[in-house]
């Protein structure tokens, strides 16, 4: 298969909303996918925002986000962000990846880290993510990226009735 990695642009913003919408029905038959989803999809309008938010805080040097296209359409998001606004925690960045279900296990997700952790280097020391533990091709990826664990949350997702545990791991960049 063949796909490119490359930094996010404007344009891309139908595509990335398209692909979080497509989690929504994908969480439906398949619970226990990794990603974190609002209790309902989220309107145009508040991606139109979240999105422009993303294209401030590239702008200002504090998110660096990276995209997977393939077949001539992003399938593939990556991004960090400021871990929090406070000062003492400036030099810490929060990954966040998610790919559409038919380009997963492509080494796309691989690709994808490798560009943004690049990036982020000229900004962050340290970069963490939080991952359900029963996600365990996605743990694989992070520990083979470099990831290590800090600990595991037990229950801290609820979805559907069920209970999840969560891992928070950490790579140092500097």
């Amino acid at each position: 298969m063949e796909f490119v990695i490359r930094d996010l642009k404007p344009s891309d913003f139908a595509d990335v909303v398209a692909n979080y919408y497509s989690y929504y029905e994908e969480v439906k038959r398949n619970p226990e996918l990794g990603l974190l989803l609002y209790s309902m999809k989220p309107s145009i309008s508040a991606e139109f925002r979240w999105f422009a938010g993303v294209l401030d805080g590239i702008n200002e040097g504090n998110v660096f986000a990276s995209v997977a296209e393939a077949d001539r359409r992003v399938v593939g998001l990556c991004d960090i962000n400021p871990l929090s606004d406070r000062g003492e925690q400036s030099h810490v960045g929060c990954l966040g990846i998610a790919i559409i279900e038919e380009y997963r296990n492509k080494g796309i997700g691989t690709e994808l880290m490798k560009h943004t952790l690049s990036k982020a280097r000229k900004r962050y020391e340290i970069v963490v993510l939080d991952v359900f533990t029963v996600n365990k091709g996605a743990r694989r990826l992070y520990e083979k990226m470099g990831f290590r664990s800090a600990g595991i949350i037990p229950s801290v997702i609820k979805r559907n009735g069920t209970y999840y545990d969560e891992e928070r791991m950490y790579i140092r960049l500097q």
